[in-house]
C-alpha cells in the first residue's frame, strides 16, 4: 500500500529538522560533543522541582482550565508587567501552552487564511517555515546580514512586503545568530508594521539570555500592543525543557480565537507543570541570573577562541548561539558540519539550516558544559588547521 499518497501536500512539503538530524547522529557517537541542541545543561532548579512534586502528592492531575490555572496566568502577566512594562489581563489575553512550540503553531493558524505570506526574518528559527505552511500560509524569507549585525532593516523588510503579507515573525534575542534588537531599531520595524498592517509575532523566548544589555519586549513599542502577538516560555530562562511550557500575551481580541485553536487541540498544558511554573516566576529570578552569569563566561570564551582560530565571528548578544562565518575554509555549510562530525567528533548545526541566509555559517551552541565547549573549541581548531 502506497501511504504518501493520502498524506496531504502541505505536509509533503515539510522537512524534517536538520538540528535534529545531526543531534540523533550525535547519540550514535558516545565520544563525540554536541554543540548543536539548544538545551540549557543545567537540571531544572530544586525547588521548582519540589513545586511540581507537591503538586503531585496533593493530587493535583486533572484537566486545568484551557489557558491554564489563573495562579499561573497571573504570576505571568505580574512577570511581564514587572520586567518588560506590559499589562495583559490574566483572565482574558494570556493563554499557557505545551511550550513556545505550540505557541507558535497555534498563532499560525489562528491568523493565516490560505496563500495569506508571513515575512520571516531570515537566518531563522527552523521550526516558522513549517509553521507557516502547515497553517496553509506561505513563507516569505527577509535577509539579514552580519554587517548589521543580524538585525532586521527595516529598508530590507519594505523590499518583502507584497499585498499578500499579513503576518511579521520577529524573534529577537534571535535563534541561531545570538542577535538582538535595540529599542531604537524596534520603533522603524514598528512603523512598517503599522504602515502595512501587519501582525506581528514575537518570539521572545529568550528574552533572559541578553548579556550587557536589555530586552526590549515588541509589544512595549508605542503601538504595538494592538497588533502584537507576544510567545514566552520556561524552557530556556528557567532549564525547563522538558516541562514543555510557554504562553501567548495578545490583546483580548485576538486572544480569545488563540484559545479556539488551543483548546481543541491539546485541551490545557500539563497541570504539574504550571504549578512548578507558578514556582519560577515568583522564586527565580536569581536561578535565572546564575545560569546567565554562567553562559556569560561561555559566550565569552567561545567568541574569542572562535576569533583566534581565524574565523569571522559576529558576537552574540544575547540567547546561547553564536553564528560563525566559516567561508574563508571554502567549505559549505553543510561540508563543514559533515566533515567536523565525522573527524574530529564535534557536532555543529550547518547555517543553511536556518535559511538561505544561512549558508556559509555554523551555529554553535554555548549551552553545553564549559568542559565539553573547551575540548570541542580544541578539535575545532585542530580541524580548520587539517582544512
Amino acid at each position: 500500500m502506497e501511504h504518501k499518497k493520502y498524506v496531504a501536500d502541505r505536509v509533503k512539503e515539510v522537512t524534517f529538522s536538520t538540528i535534529r538530524y545531526f543531534f540523533n547522529l550525535v547519540n550514535q557517537m558516545p565520544d563525540a560533543i554536541s554543540l548543536c541542541i539548544g538545551e540549557p545543561d543545567f537540571v531544572t532548579p530544586p525547588h521548582i522541582r519540589e513545586a511540581a512534586k507537591k503538586a503531585l502528592d496533593e493530587g493535583r492531575t486533572s484537566y486545568t482550565p484551557n489557558p491554564g490555572i489563573m495562579e499561573l496566568r497571573s504570576e505571568i502577566a505580574n512577570y511581564l508587567k514587572r520586567r518588560f512594562g506590559l499589562s495583559y489581563s490574566p483572565e482574558k489575553e494570556i493563554i499557557v501552552t505545551i511550550g513556545a512550540s505550540e505557541a507558535i503553531d497555534v498563532a499560525m493558524r489562528t491568523l493565516l487564511n490560505p496563500g495569506d505570506e508571513v515575512l520571516i526574518p531570515e537566518p531563522a528559527f527552523v521550526a516558522y517555515k513549517p509553521c507557516v505552511v502547515l497553517a496553509g500560509g506561505r513563507p516569505v524569507s527577509v535577509p539579514t546580514y552580519m554587517k548589521d549585525g543580524f538585525a532586521l532593516m527595516p529598508e530590507v523588510l519594505e523590499k518583502h512586503v507584497t499585498s499578500r503579507s499579513k503576518v511579521l515573525m520577529l524573534s529577537y534575542p534571535n535563534n541561531p545568530t545570538g542577535a538582538i534588537m535595540s529599542r531604537e531599531e524596534l520603533m522603524n520595524i514598528a512603523k512598517v508594521a503599522e504602515k502595512y498592517d501587519l501582525i506581528v509575532v514575537s518570539d521572545e523566548i529568550y528574552a533572559e539570555l541578553t548579556y550587557g544589555v536589555e530586552h526590549t519586549a515588541f509589544a512595549a513599542i508605542p503601538g504595538m500592543r494592538e497588533r502584537t502577538v507576544t510567545i514566552g516560555g520556561f524552557s530556556k530562562a528557567y532549564s525547563m525543557t522538558g516541562w514543555r511550557l510557554g504562553y501567548l500575551a495578545a490583546p483580548e481580541g485576538l486572544a480569545e480565537e488563540l484559545l479556539k485553536v488551543h483548546q481543541y487541540s491539546v485541551t490545557c498544558a500539563p497541570t504539574m507543570a504550571q504549578y512548578a511554573a507558578v514556582e519560577a516566576l515568583r522564586n527565580g529570578d536569581e536561578d535565572i541570573k546564575r545560569m546567565r552569569e554562567e553562559y556569560d563566561r561561555r559566550r565569552v570564551f567561545v567568541y574569542s577562541s572562535l576569533k583566534n582560530m581565524g574565523l569571522e565571528c559576529f558576537e552574540p548578544r544575547g540567547a546561547f548561539y553564536i553564528f560563525p562565518s566559516i567561508k574563508n575554509t571554502g567549505l559549505s555549510s553543510e561540508e563543514f558540519a559533515n566533515r567536523l562530525l565525522y573527524e574530529m567528533k564535534v557536532a555543529v548545526v550547518p547555517g543553511s539550516a536556518f535559511g538561505e541566509s544561512g549558508q556559509g555559517f555554523v551555529r554553535i551552541s554555548y549551552a553545553a558544559s564549559m568542559d565539553n565547549i573547551e575540548k570541542a573549541m580544541e578539535r575545532i581548531y585542530q580541524f580548520l588547521k587539517q582544512i
